[in-house]
């Protein structure tokens, strides 16, 4: 019961919040379109709803879950391509399913067989030609298996992946009509998904009702519904995402957390306090055992000084010495040419005597 007003709660307080959000948007679009330049060819945005989810999904889907609005999203006028099976098992051809498309009136343009995927579409320019020029792709659905392959990643980063159909039953009409008015939600490999949920050409009652019907119809098909709902956000293509809807977080993990925090703090105490205690015991050994190695390095370093300059002072002895031996030679050699003029001289007075 009290689940159920909780939901109940929640969904009131997000309409609310969503009439909210969406004022809020449409007032920032009308600043951004006068800031910016006109083009010549406008083209309509998109309200994008953000769904975070508590748990991640155990198995990643290919195939979207179609969220049915009551305001769809895709033009009257849109371009539509199907993709039927032709191989011999299926037992349709493209001639039978053009001839029910016309007679029933189904908004299909074109209609491609798996064996011209093979191979006219194998080039990644094809492929990409072929994703732009459609709007939405439908498929048949035992060869669903087969398109990741065949249709590349262009495909998949644009949300394009073809709509599962099965032409087995005669209500194409029907089935189609249903995925052209509703949201498709991707689960992927994470807790954050992304959907289109209106466009701006819509009213403002228009895009809080398409937004409160995907809100409600997320929470529903997701696994374990609103149990598994974190959060919901409302944005634009270049704007900031609104909150719309914030779980609480459960309150008994966080009794069991703090009961955890306090056993595990205790333990700590204990290894910190013994830690403490080893330290100080290696402490006080390295001290006593370092008390005679620093006197031994003292004595060493005291016995290497007066080395170091005792061998200093031979040095500037025989350094001294070996000037002086130099002075004195350069002093005979200047002499010695002094000596020689004064013996010649003599000579000749005693000659000349």
């Amino acid at each position: 019961m009290a689940k159920n007003m909780g939901v109940a709660g929640a969904a009131a307080s997000s309409e609310l919040n969503v009439e909210k959000a969406v004022n809020a948007l449409l007032k920032w679009r009308d600043s951004q379109s006068q800031a910016q330049k006109p083009q010549l060819l406008e083209q309509d945005e998109f309200l994008y709803l953000i769904v975070s989810l508590k748990k991640i999904p155990q198995k990643a889907r290919v195939n979207p879950i179609k969220v049915p609005l009551p305001h769809p999203i895709i033009d009257d006028p849109a371009e539509l391509c199907l993709f039927i099976d032709d191989r011999s098992k299926s037992g349709i051809t493209k001639d039978a399913a053009s001839k029910k498309i016309k007679s029933e009136n189904i908004p299909i343009n074109k209609v491609i067989k798996l064996s011209k995927l093979k191979t006219d579409y194998k080039p990644f320019e094809a492929k990409r030609k072929l994703c732009d020029s459609y709007d939405m792709f439908f498929a048949d659905k035992r060869m669903i298996p087969l398109l990741p392959r065949l249709l590349g990643k262009q495909f998949f980063k644009k949300k394009k992946i073809p709509v599962p159909v099965d032409l087995k039953h005669n209500n194409w009409k029907e089935q189609i009509h249903n995925a052209c008015s509703s949201a498709m939600l991707f689960l992927s490999s994470g807790t954050c998904c992304v959907v289109k949920v209106a466009k701006l050409s819509l009213e403002k009652k228009e895009i809080v009702e398409n937004v409160i019907a995907a809100i409600n119809g997320i929470a529903e098909r997701v696994p374990s519904k609103w149990g598994n709902i974190r959060s919901f956000h409302l944005k634009l293509l270049d704007s900031l995402a609104l909150p719309l809807f914030q779980a609480m977080p459960d309150l008994r993990l966080k009794i069991l957390a703090d009961a955890d925090h306090h056993t595990s703090s205790k333990e700590e105490k204990q290894e910190v306090e013994e830690e403490e205690d080893d330290a100080s015991h290696q402490k006080t050994k390295k001290k006593k055992k370092n008390k005679g190695r620093i006197h031994d390095v003292q004595y060493m370093d005291n016995q290497e000084h007066i080395n170091y300059s005792n061998s200093e002072a031979d040095r500037k002895h025989e350094i001294n010495a070996n000037i002086s031996t130099k002075k004195k030679k350069t002093a005979l050699k200047k002499l010695c040419p002094i000596d020689i003029k004064v013996k010649d001289k003599k000579k000749k007075k005693s000659l000349a005597a």
